[in-house]
C-alpha cells in the first residue's frame, strides 16, 4: 500500500524538471541548493544521482544553463539558471496542469 508521502515522491519525481524550472525563476542555484531546497519544501530527498543526471539533459535540451563559479571562500560550484526556452518549456506545462487540475477541483467543490 502506498504512503501519502510515497505517491508525493513519485508526483514530484515526475515534476523535478518542472520544480527545478521554477526554482531557477527566483534565483540561479548549484546542485546541492536544488536537493537542500527540495527536502525543505516538500520533506522529500533526491540525491546528487537524480539530481545532477537530470541538470545535465537539461541543459543539453536548452532549458538551463550553467557556468562555474570559483571563489576563494568555496569550492568551485557549477551554477544552473533558466534559459528563455526553459521559460517557455515551464509556461506550457504549468498550462497542461491548469488544464488537468482545474476541473478536479471544481468537481471535487461541487461534491463537498
Amino acid at each position: 500500500m502506498n504512503t501519502q508521502k510515497d505517491v508525493l515522491t513519485k508526483m514530484l519525481k515526475g515534476m523535478l524538471d518542472m520544480i527545478i524550472l521554477k526554482m531557477l525563476q527566483e534565483k540561479p542555484m548549484h546542485g546541492y541548493g536544488f536537493i537542500s531546497t527540495i527536502r525543505k519544501r516538500f520533506g522529500v530527498y533526491f540525491g546528487p544521482s537524480t539530481i545532477y543526471p537530470l541538470l545535465n539533459a537539461m541543459e543539453k535540451k536548452g532549458y538551463v544553463e550553467s557556468e562555474w563559479n570559483f571563489s576563494p571562500m568555496n569550492r568551485p560550484q557549477k551554477v544552473y539558471k533558466i534559459t528563455s526556452q526553459g521559460k517557455v518549456f515551464l509556461e506550457e506545462n504549468e498550462r497542461g496542469l491548469k488544464i488537468i487540475v482545474q476541473p478536479l477541483l471544481v468537481t471535487s467543490v461541487r461534491s463537498a
